[in-house]
């Protein structure tokens, strides 16, 4: 192991789950960058998305090889100092290189400081016909030669070997490989490289491999290319397997990964408790929303652990949630950080929001009787807004013009407990990072806090 490292794997006694997260390389693959012309992650993104991840309990992380470019040289050695400069408050985090099987990347690594090289080749059909070229014989002698080569000359490095496309290899492929290569890594991979895994073909293959490599970790990446990467990702936990392939908002190559913060989100649904061991679970929404700014956007719908998962449109929606948030909000969001809900002020609001909106967020005096009005009225005119109007300016238009009502006085002691984001929004200039909170940038949005 290169001397600048601190910490050896066998030191380590690894957890019931240990995310391995490839944001900084799967992630930085994402159209998402191209599509808000970003184009790559700066390296101060990628020292604060490392911080991150440390501080949220990641320990294993993982980064293209340094041979890629000048700059991921760079990189390695930033990301590596903000990892040692946490190892006295978070322990130490294993930075990873994903390196292909050739001397050049694995020589890179090495003198990066990697704590493991991530080995891959792909064993499909598809892979050895058209994109290596290689067949079974030259695929076995170059990874088994350079294997048995790292690890005589550097026995510390974590070692882990992967068959690209695995979901489209045959097992017998996939073993007449494997067989050769498993006395010499820690981890063998099942990359379902372009997500065409199903749920039972996960568990099926992580029982055998389990069954025929009983010394050896799993680790899965699942795509999400037939929308199944979080259900596949859960499939093979259950079936076993220890470690798994993330991404912060899920995001990578095509339609991405398996999301870290869903995955844990839904372990903590279906009581895995044991699974979440040293995961800061209350931290999940702040580093969505981290990451979510460093890509110009707002965190996704797709994501469970968001605000979009508290936030109502509908009237019903609305007025059961005034009432009783766990109407329509049931799940234990604030655990994960997520602690306001969220509703829109829109057509399709009734006139209990609209009462609520008035009286409580506006401090306007009046009853249900003139709220039910005020809502008929909202109604006919909220369809025709101009380019400059908002819902909100339309209602308070009417509620002080059409039905004179006046403002009292907020009480000191409530004020506090309500965040308000009216108004349009304001288009931020040319580069400019979106607000630390995306429910900053909604327009006709009101945020009520929650007490945890």
């Amino acid at each position: 192991m290169n001397a600048g490292n601190l910490f050896q794997f066998t030191q380590y006694q690894p957890r019931p789950l240990e995310i391995i997260d490839t944001t900084l390389r799967e992630g930085s693959q994402s159209s998402l960058l191209h599509d808000h012309y970003k184009y790559f992650f700066s390296q101060e993104d990628k020292m604060e998305i490392a911080r991150a991840l440390i501080q949220y309990g990641v320990k294993f992380i993982e980064l293209f090889a340094p041979i890629v470019s000048p700059q991921e040289k760079d990189d390695w050695a930033a990301i590596r100092s903000v990892r040692n400069g946490l190892v006295m408050q978070k322990g130490y985090t294993f930075l990873l290189a994903h390196v292909r099987c050739h001397p050049d990347d694995v020589e890179s690594a090495i003198e990066a400081g990697a704590d493991g090289l991530n080995f891959y080749i792909g064993l499909s059909d598809v892979s050895r016909n058209y994109n290596h070229g290689k067949d079974f014989d030259a695929i076995i002698t170059r990874a088994r030669n350079l294997l048995e080569d790292v690890g005589r000359n550097h026995p510390n490095l974590i070692l882990r070997f992967s068959g690209e496309d695995a979901f489209r290899t045959p097992e017998a492929n996939l073993f007449r490989v494997y067989d050769e290569i498993a006395p010499h890594v820690v981890r063998f991979g099942t990359p379902d490289t372009v997500g065409i895994a199903t749920p039972a073909g996960v568990r099926r293959r992580i029982e055998v491999l389990r069954q025929r490599y009983p010394n050896v970790d799993l680790e899965g990446h699942f795509h999400h290319d037939r929308g199944f990467s979080l259900v596949n990702a859960l499939e093979a936990v259950n079936a076993g397997m220890r470690y798994v392939q993330t991404t912060l908002l899920g995001v990578g190559e095509r339609s991405g990964i398996t999301s870290m913060t869903e995955l844990l989100f839904n372990m903590h649904i279906d009581k895995m408790y044991d699974h979440l061991e040293g995961y800061n679970l209350r931290g999940s929404y702040p580093i969505n929303v981290m990451f979510a700014s460093k890509l110009r956007k707002l965190v996704p719908s797709r994501e469970p652990v968001s605000l979009t998962n508290r936030t109502h449109t509908a009237g019903v929606h609305q007025k059961a949630v005034l009432n009783y948030a766990n109407t329509y909000e049931p799940f234990p969001l604030d655990q994960f950080g997520v602690s306001e809900s969220e509703m829109l002020l829109g057509p399709l609001s009734g006139w209990n929001m609209i009462y609520y909106f008035l009286k409580e967020i506006k401090y306007y005096n009046l009853g249900e009787g003139t709220a039910r009005k005020i809502a008929k009225v909202f109604k006919e005119r909220v369809y025709n807004l101009g380019p400059d109007d908002s819902p909100t300016q339309i209602l308070t238009d009417i509620a002080e013009n059409e039905f004179g009502l006046s403002r009292l006085s907020a009480p000191e002691r409530v004020r506090g407990n309500i965040v308000q984001h009216m108004g349009p929004q304001t288009p931020r200039p040319a580069g400019q990072e979106p607000a630390a909170d995306p429910a900053a940038e909604r327009q006709n949005a009101v945020s009520i806090k929650r007490e945890n």
